[in-house]
Formats: C-alpha cells, structure tokens, sequence
C-alpha cells in the first residue's frame, strides 16, 4: 500500500473509532454482496456472510449494500431470516456522490466495507469508489481469482486490510501475481453458513411427490456456459457459447445419467432432479429425465419449476445427499453436514477445487478427464449404500469449514473500531 493511501486508511480508521466511542455505539458493517438472483447459490452468499458475522461479530450492526437486480421476493426472504436488516442499491459516481440518499447515508454510517463470497472481485467498482472518496478500510471475504473472470483488480485488492480466497488455486494465482494486501489466506465460500429454511414448502413438494426423508438423492446438472440469453431480457444469444454446450451436453450428462440408473436399480433409495439457477429444469429434463429408462422413471422426479434458496436447502437436509455438476448446492448442503459429490470441467472457475481444500477431494470428479469420469458412478453407489460413513465424511468437511470461519471472522472482528 502507498504511503498516502495507508495514511487514509487509518485515519478513516482512528476517525471511525472516535465516532465509536463517543457515541457509544456497535460498530458498522456496510456488506457488499448479492449479486444475482437467477441462482440459489449467487443468493446463499448473501445469507452465509449474514449468518457469520451474525454468529461470530455479534455486537456488530450490518447493512447490505445489494445489487440492482436483487428481487423483492429475495429481500423478503432474507428479511424473515435477518428481520433487522437494512438493504440499500445504488451507485457511487466519480465525484463519490451516491445514486440514491439510502446508499449515500448508508456509506457515511459504515465503519468497514466488507466484500462479499463471489466469482471474482465482483464490485470492484463499487470497492474502488468506496475507498476513494471515504478512505475507509475495507476487507474481501471468500473470493476466487482467475483469468476466466479477468485479474485487473490487484492494486486495489493490495489496499484491503485482508483478501480470503475461497480456493487455494486462487490464493496461489494472487500470490504469484504479486497481490501484496497483509492478509491472504484461504477461507470458505459464505455459502456454507447460509442457514435459510422454508420447511413447509420443502416439506409439501416432498409428500406430493413421494420423497420420503433420507431416502433420496439430489441431483443437480449444468450447461458448460450458462445460456444467461434464456432467462434475461434482451440478451443476446452467445453463439459460440451455445455451440460448445451443444457440443458436450451428453458428454456431460452421461455420467450422472448412468448414476441415477444405478442408484435407482441397485439401491431403495429415489433421485430428485433439481434446479440451482433457472435455466436447469429443462436442462435436467432433456438430459436427464427423457432418456431414461421406462423402469427407472418411476423412481426418478422431475422438479419443473423453479425455487429458492430457503427451499432448496430445506430439501437438501432431508435428503441422503446431493451429486452433480453444480457448486453452490453442495456447498450449502456440506455447510449443513448433508453429503455432496461435486462434477467440474474446464470452463468453470477454480472454486470446486475447494473440495480438495475441504478435506472431499475424493468427492471432486472432472468430466474431462476419462479415469476421473469412470469414478462417478462407484462414488454416488457408495453415498447411496453406507449413509453412514458419508455423513461422517461430510461432517468432517463441515467441522473443517467451521474452524476456518471461526479464524477468519476473528481477524474481521479485529479490523473493526472498538469503543
């Protein structure tokens, strides 16, 4: 950090603590975070980091500096969990003056800008703004690094009072890009605190499907590239993108496919086919559900519509575990000790790599790599068969992760004005 930068910091610091102590007041957290609502798991980690600074900073008053997109129906989800919370949108300009006089207060409250889990430095712009015109210190919690999402953020990520990366490929990646912030270490993705229920709804769809608790597996499965083009208005179809899911969408699903006809003829128990962001169900339904065959279907349920994160992972705990090629359900599922097997390929970010850091690198499979395919099936058999030893595999990922949260968010906690 330059002299005259660190010379702000700490002066927006001393400042902070000042106003602290004569005011005699918690200290101020303002969370930038969630960033779509087209995924169950871009929503976990908004309720994760909640839930965390909750639990381990509980003197600490948040607000939530949300994305533009976030929904009404998203807010009021999370209101029912956290009823206190305040939410704020908008934009800083050049000149540091906020789009709108909630963000604008909500900036001259805060004592510390905390960004949020995500795919990259997210608001970076929004970090950058923050710093510039307030000179308050700020802290990245659970990001991955990678050339899939761009790397220009190092000058700023060197101004942070700590950067945690959700994956050591990351951590590793910063470290080799010379990323110079004080603190760099690993930390676990929010999402695995994300603690959001809705058991009545999950409950419901369960006995109307015929789903009996622990005696179902979830499966999740995903395009190379999300066709954001379906769900979003106005968006241009992505031909190149298209074309390489055309491409490799049975090569993809194959796998999964052969492990749900084994767990469906080999084992008692069921397979629930379900979304985590909203192009999925007719993803699962083509390459899933349709070529399976006659004597399997009646084993096999479709979920046709969309839900939740509240849902979802009220779901998942009744569940026997989860399979598949998606991220962000297994995290929370593990954060809730539910057993989960994690499919990766090349055109994903380093996060699922994480599983390895967990201590489930046995559960992490690549769909590229022919020995690592053959695994899949004897893996989800294996969950199936001895619930057991999965759950308490999965319980020492969870015991792991929460160690790491503990650590972490005491060193947040530090960064904080005390009175």
């Amino acid at each position: 950090m330059k002299r005259r930068q660190f010379l702000q910091a700490s002066v927006g610091t001393t400042l902070a603590t000042a106003a602290l102590a004569a005011e005699k007041r918690p200290p101020r957290i303002l969370l930038r975070s969630s960033w779509q609502v087209v995924n169950i798991g871009d929503i976990a980690h908004t309720p994760g980091v909640l839930a965390l600074i909750e639990r381990h900073i509980p003197e600490a008053e948040v607000r939530l500096w949300a994305s533009g997109d976030l929904s009404a129906e998203v807010a009021e989800m999370e209101h029912r969990r956290f009823p206190r919370l305040r939410i704020v949108k908008g934009t800083l300009n050049e000149q540091g003056k906020a789009s709108n006089p909630e963000l604008g207060d909500a900036i001259a409250w805060a004592d510390f800008l905390l960004h949020g889990s995500g795919p990259s430095l997210v608001a970076a712009k929004d970090v950058q703004a923050f710093l510039r015109h307030t000179g308050k210190p700020f802290g990245v919690y659970g990001i991955t690094r990678g050339a899939f999402f761009g790397t220009d953020d190092k000058s700023l990520l060197d101004q942070a009072r700590f950067v945690y990366f959700r994956d050591s490929a990351s951590l590793e990646l910063a470290k080799a890009d010379g990323v110079s912030a004080p603190v760099m270490e690993f930390a676990p993705d929010g999402a695995f605190a994300c603690d959001l229920r809705d058991d009545a709804k999950a409950t419901a769809f369960l006995q109307a499907h015929g789903l009996e608790e622990g005696k179902f597996l979830c499966c999740l499965s995903r395009l190379r590239f999300t066709p954001y083009w379906q769900i979003r208005p106005g968006a241009r179809k992505d031909e190149q993108r298209h074309a390489r899911n055309e491409a490799m969408k049975e090569h993809d699903h194959l796998p999964l496919l052969e492990a749900i006809i084994a767990v469906a003829r080999q084992t008692p128990l069921k397979v629930l086919l379900c979304p985590e962001d909203m192009t999925q169900m007719a993803v699962g339904k083509e390459l899933l559900y349709d070529p399976l065959p006659e004597d399997v279907k009646p084993r096999v349920v479709w979920r046709d519509s969309f839900w939740l994160t509240d849902e979802a992972l009220s779901t998942y705990v009744r569940s026997a575990g989860l399979f598949g090629s998606e991220m962000h359900s297994p995290i929370m599922a593990v954060g809730n000790g539910i057993p989960a097997i994690v499919c990766r390929f090349e055109e994903q970010t380093s996060k699922g790599l994480m599983w390895r850091d967990i201590g489930l690198g046995d559960w992490l499979f690549d769909l590229d790599l022919p020995e690592e395919r053959r695994g899949i099936v004897p893996a989800v058999l294996a969950m199936a068969n001895d619930p057991v030893a999965a759950r308490t595999k999965a319980a020492r990922a969870k015991t792991f992760v929460e160690q790491r949260q503990r650590e972490t968010m005491e060193f947040v906690k530090q960064q904080l004005p005390v009175a």
